[in-house]
């Protein structure tokens, strides 16, 4: 499911017109995305959590030449689905 289709989706099922809906889904996006970068955890009960993992510095290799080369470490979000999510998944 694309944006546009989650944004048509929330239209069709609350009333709201496509803009509206559009302000709904950017904004909850949006607040999601400050949250991460503040490092805050985001969990929504009965979807899943996000998180903002710390990954360690490594050696890698290109694949191209075979050289190593030295990855820095970085912060990746992380999305760990909730219970409720994954039953309706596995069903």
């Amino acid at each position: 499911m694309t944006k546009a289709e989650l944004i048509e989706k929330l239209s069709e099922k609350t009333g709201l017109s496509k803009v509206q809906a559009e302000v709904a889904v950017n904004t909850t996006v949006s607040s999601i995305q400050e949250a991460l970068s503040r490092g805050d955890k985001v969990e929504l009960r009965g979807f899943g959590s996000f998180r903002v993992r710390q990954r360690r510095a490594r050696m890698g290799r290109n694949p191209k030449t075979g050289t190593s080369v030295d990855v820095p470490a970085k912060k990746v979000p992380y999305f760990k689905a909730g219970k409720e999510l994954q039953e309706i998944i596995n069903q």
